[in-house]
């Protein structure tokens, strides 16, 4: 019992980090195509590209967050019935 629990908060944090570094990666490519020159005055200076990386962190921990509560959502309804 105790190791199926271990087994499946192992996997679960697994899944969680796998998600969370795909979507990271998926905001950086779509930011990409944002224009940061209009808003930062040097937008290739490593401040720049920083506030890029961040962005992209801040917004691929949000989409994650909401896949795996959608995730978890979807596997608690199986128990409603």
């Amino acid at each position: 019992m105790i190791n199926e629990l271990t087994g499946s908060l192992g996997i679960s944090g697994l899944m969680s980090m796998v998600v969370s570094l795909l979507c990271v990666a998926l905001s950086w490519w779509a930011l990409q195509n944002l224009k940061l020159d209009l808003i930062i005055r040097y937008p290739k200076s490593p401040q720049g590209r920083l506030l890029h990386l961040l962005l992209a962190i801040v917004l691929g921990h949000f989409v994650a967050g909401f896949l795996l509560d959608y995730l978890g959502y979807s596997v608690q309804i199986r128990h409603m019935f």
